[in-house]
């Protein structure tokens, strides 16, 4: 019989996910974890989350990047890229 590997109580897709969104865009974890519109907002965000959405994190927190800042990770108007070195 095989065991359930789930780290996370509960079931997929259920509950209000509109807490959670405020909560790591404007609430406690992002404006002190994650610390938007700095350089390496999109990694801290990405550490921080993936322990609760897995492989999943690294594209919400691209949409939480977008929403907050106005542009996505790695578009060079973002404020935190790092400059391209030219040869």
């Amino acid at each position: 019989m095989a065991t359930n590997t789930r780290t996370h109580t509960g079931r997929r897709g259920t509950g209000n996910p509109a807490p959670l969104r405020t909560y790591w865009s404007t609430g406690r974890g992002g404006t002190t974890k994650i610390r938007w519109n700095t350089p390496g907002d999109h990694t801290r965000c990405t550490r921080q989350l993936r322990t609760y959405l897995g492989p999943r994190a690294a594209a919400y927190c691209a949409r939480l990047h977008r929403d907050m800042t106005g542009v996505w990770p790695g578009d060079r108007r973002n404020i935190g890229r790092m400059p391209t070195r030219r040869r």
